[in-house]
């Protein structure tokens, strides 16, 4: 049967043994104690979490900042041709350069071949101003791999136009010495 709580307490009172007599000190000082436990746990998880705070934003700071110097960097070095990007690229640009250069010095103008000559150089002047159209595309877009083999592309096709342009000087020659030859005999 279930006994009433109430009356369980009443009689018990009797058999309750009393507190010694500095037992509300020792509390205290339990009390104490515990609670400059956790306030010492709750500074260090503090200065933690503020120290983690302090590197995330001297992090970001620094990230936002370099990436503000490169980008002025990358607009304050324009790049002027394939030579200003590398010592690798520059070879290769003054190789294909001198190439024209030399094969163009070569070339002999006479009333015969003026037409001829004419519409090479007219088709060069062309791929010279594509050239200087994808120089100013790696100003705007930054490097990419894509462009620079368009530009050494260009360089070659213009060397390769001039060594066109050159045989069919030779034919035409070979031609025009073959007609005078037979309008001698």
């Amino acid at each position: 049967m279930p006994k009433d709580l109430k009356e369980m307490f009443q009689n018990n009172i009797e058999n309750t043994s009393k507190l010694s007599e500095n037992h509300r000190a020792k509390f205290e000082a339990k009390l104490q104690k515990e609670l400059h436990a956790t306030k010492k746990n709750n500074s260090y998880v503090l200065k933690i979490a503020a120290s983690f705070l302090v590197l995330i934003g001297l992090s970001a700071s620094l990230f936002y900042f370099s990436n503000e110097k490169d980008s002025l960097v990358t607009s304050v070095a324009k790049i002027e041709s394939l030579g200003s990007i590398s010592p690798e690229l520059k070879t290769i640009e003054n190789y294909y350069l001198a190439s024209i250069q030399s094969e163009i010095v070569t070339l002999e103008e006479t009333p015969e071949n003026k037409e001829l000559l004419d519409g090479y150089f007219k088709k060069i002047s062309e791929l010279t101003e594509d050239y200087k159209e994808l120089t100013n595309e790696l100003n705007t877009e930054g490097l990419n791999e894509k462009t620079i083999n368009a530009l050494i592309e260009n360089l070659q096709l213009r060397l390769k136009l001039l060594y066109q342009l050159k045989a069919q000087l030779n034919e035409l020659k070979k031609l025009n010495i073959t007609n005078n030859e037979n309008v001698q005999i």
